[in-house]
């Protein structure tokens, strides 16, 4: 990994070419998608569903006492960035009836839906195939309880990424959230001209959060992955109720 730690970060002319050419000469499996990482898929997945489960579900206390409403409906999630479907798989499907899929390399899509995702598309579990960018992605308006984005966010600029935040929580319907899974940096930004995307750090995150006029509902830090990998934390995202 070829990456550069900064307090700044100028992307590329190049910057969404570069990372589309990358994904393009990863095969579309588990180990591709997760950089020879396939084996956390599971751990992975059971952190992002306790994540995000008292949303959908509500939170229970002793003796079955409810300290929280679910705050979310299980109709439909949006897996943003969503490779081959493996995050739609193992987490989303797990707690939403139907999940649309949004990734740029078609390939991938294709392995979604022939293959990794072939039962949930017959049981009519996956609505839509999206190949755009995120930077170019526009959430249809009330159709989605929980739009996810996870290890994707990287490859957008800064200002791409507070407008497609934006798009995201204007399309909400009362009460939907963003939930987002990335890498977090020590310094402000790492910048991986291997596939062309920026690590960032969790006060940079926040901070473009807060210009997208979102407020932080929960946060958490994925466990039991290696220790030479970045930190992965989780963040659940609302329009500013003020």
């Amino acid at each position: 990994m070829a990456s550069d730690q900064s307090a700044a970060f100028t992307p590329t002319t190049t910057w969404y070419a570069d990372a589309r050419t990358y994904w393009e000469n990863v095969t579309p499996t588990v180990d591709g998608m997760l950089g020879g990482y396939g084996q956390l898929t599971n751990v992975d997945a059971r952190d992002s569903i306790r994540f995000l489960d008292e949303f959908v579900n509500g939170k229970m206390g002793a003796r079955g006492r409810v300290l929280a409403a679910p705050r979310i409906g299980k109709g439909r999630a949006c897996d943003c960035g969503a490779g081959i479907g493996r995050v739609s798989k193992h987490t989303l499907l797990q707690l939403f009836d139907q999940v649309d899929l949004v990734e740029c390399t078609e390939k991938f899509l294709t392995q979604a839906r022939t293959e990794v995702l072939r039962d949930e598309v017959a049981a009519d579990r996956v609505g839509r195939f999206i190949c755009t960018g995120l930077e170019q992605f526009e959430p249809e308006a009330g159709r989605y309880n929980l739009i996810w984005c996870q290890w994707v966010l990287g490859h957008l600029t800064d200002d791409d990424l507070v407008a497609f935040l934006q798009r995201c929580a204007k399309s909400l319907p009362p009460g939907g959230i963003i939930g987002i899974k990335e890498n977090c940096a020590v310094s402000e930004y790492a910048v991986d001209t291997t596939d062309s995307s920026v690590t960032r750090s969790d006060a940079v995150f926040r901070s473009l959060f807060a210009r997208a006029g979102l407020t932080v509902l929960k946060v958490a830090v994925q466990s039991s992955f290696p220790n030479e990998l970045f930190t992965v934390r989780m963040y659940a995202l609302a329009l500013d109720e003020a």
